[in-house]
């Protein structure tokens, strides 16, 4: 993986379990004009034990310049150094014993968007994909013929059905082609919300950690 971009030489913020105590991990991306501390105190919410996270932070707090809707050559080379950054992480993630199965990729916004497109492009069997007020990358008809397949990874899209930045036909789109990558996808549209994250996506985040890292009695309780 090219180590080469403007988001590359800034190590990712940690927070949680230490990397070789932990029983997942979680890569936060945070949107744009934010950073690795703002995306970090999300996690603060979710109160599920022995999860190491890893927040990486793109230069000058932008993962790239125009609209995630924009054409993709725009948008370069942040995007795919951005997408570089998040498999960074998840390679850290990986050298501690963490794989695929047991990681999480969790993206605000602009970093949804970025954390969307590197699952797609990347497609295989994660702990988890959220994408929290973002959709997949590029303007209308960009092709969406990705490789591979998430088999059975859970998905969470949550946005507000008038979000001023997402439009709502791109996570509806977004949430057909990850279902058809074989991911379990729960879209949620919430009426009238602004451009943040709400309680219930907290607890969508939050069960979805909850059964990578507890055991089946202890997720019901």
């Amino acid at each position: 993986m090219t180590l080469s971009g403007p988001h590359q030489g800034l190590p990712p913020l940690r927070s949680g379990t230490p990397l070789n105590d932990a029983h997942a991990g979680v890569v936060l991306v945070h949107g744009r004009g934010g950073s690795a501390e703002d995306i970090l105190s999300l996690a603060e919410r979710f109160l599920v034990p022995s999860i190491a996270y890893l927040a990486p932070q793109a230069a000058n707090h932008t993962w790239y310049p125009y609209s995630f809707l924009a054409p993709i050559p725009q948008n370069e080379p942040g995007l795919t150094s951005g997408l570089t950054a998040i498999g960074q992480a998840l390679d850290s993630l990986g050298a501690a014993g963490l794989d695929a199965t047991r990681c999480v990729l969790l993206g605000f916004s602009q970093g949804a968007c970025l954390a969307l497109e590197f699952s797609a492009r990347n497609a295989r069997r994660f702990g988890g994909i959220m994408g929290l007020s973002g959709g997949l990358i590029g303007p209308e008809g960009t092709p969406r013929n990705y490789p591979g397949s998430l088999a059975g990874t859970p998905i969470f899209l949550g946005c507000s059905d008038i979000d001023p930045h997402i439009p709502v036909g791109r996570v509806r789109e977004s949430a057909a082609v990850f279902q058809g990558l074989g991911g379990s996808v729960d879209m949620r549209l919430y009426p009238g919300m602004g451009h943040t994250v709400n309680d219930d996506e907290i607890e969508a985040v939050r069960s979805v950690l909850e059964a990578i890292v507890l055991p089946p009695s202890a997720s019901k309780a």
